[in-house]
């Protein structure tokens, strides 16, 4: 069964723009975890717009109680990742290539071109005992590139999926994502998914593309939550990964 990660960036989002701790991410990650959310994802952000260092420190401490139960960190890694994966050492990290200033992340790695300055913090980070995962774009012919690299995942970049979703391309790009997985699972990589899924789009995107290991899903997942509220919204995630796996 695939794995569901929730980010929990827009909470943390939404908490900063007061000063009264409301809604709290602790309490989110609880919430999640207690309704069968097997991780939890957080991606910091240099400018501090949402994920802050206390709470990468405070979400680490409170995980520890939930056996079995992965930590993701992703981000930039030319932009202060390593200290976090340094000081509270996560199951996973995934390497995003998002640039400062961003809205959000919108494209993965360019390799072999990247190779040259990943290859060090691929290497630290795996000494560091996290497994590592690379952003990327569903290209087939670049997942060997992942895995000569040392990385031991991929996470597919599906922004360009949902925005195809319902039209008369989806199959044609489906296809394409179903292609790049098989390829990377070729070269000896797990398989993670990431980015504008939802509870529409979910289960066709898992039906199609074989041996997801993760999704991880924010966005959506929390506006989800507006209606549904948190708990019951994993549920439905989770139903809807079950749904897709079939």
């Amino acid at each position: 069964m695939t794995a569901l990660s929730v980010n929990l960036n827009k909470i943390a989002l939404l908490r900063n723009t007061r000063d009264v701790g409301i809604p709290n991410v602790i309490h989110a990650a609880r919430l999640a975890l207690a309704a069968g959310a097997q991780g939890i994802t957080v991606h910091p952000r240099p400018d501090g717009r949402h994920m802050r260092a206390e709470d990468v420190r405070e979400l680490s401490a409170v995980l520890k109680a939930w056996p079995g139960v992965e930590f993701n960190i992703e981000g930039n890694p030319f932009h202060g990742l390593l200290d976090f994966v340094r000081e509270v050492r996560p199951q996973q990290c995934t390497l995003v290539p998002d640039e400062t200033g961003a809205l959000t992340s919108d494209h993965g790695w360019d390799l072999p071109a990247d190779e040259a300055r990943l290859a060090p913090l691929v290497a630290e980070l795996k000494s560091l005992g996290a497994r590592v995962s690379l952003f990327m774009d569903p290209e087939p012919g670049a997942m060997r590139s992942v895995r000569e690299l040392g990385a031991d995942r991929v996470e597919l970049y599906t922004e360009p999926y949902a925005k195809s979703f319902g039209t008369p391309e989806a199959p044609v790009v489906l296809a394409r994502y179903a292609e790049a997985a098989r390829s990377a699972q070729s070269a000896g990589l797990g398989v993670n998914a990431g980015h504008d899924l939802n509870l529409a789009n979910l289960p066709g995107f898992l039906r199609a593309v074989p041996g997801v290991l993760e999704v991880s899903i924010g966005h959506a997942l929390i506006a989800d939550a507006l209606e549904y509220g948190l708990a019951e919204t994993v549920r439905r995630y989770l139903e809807a990964i079950r749904r897709g796996n079939e």
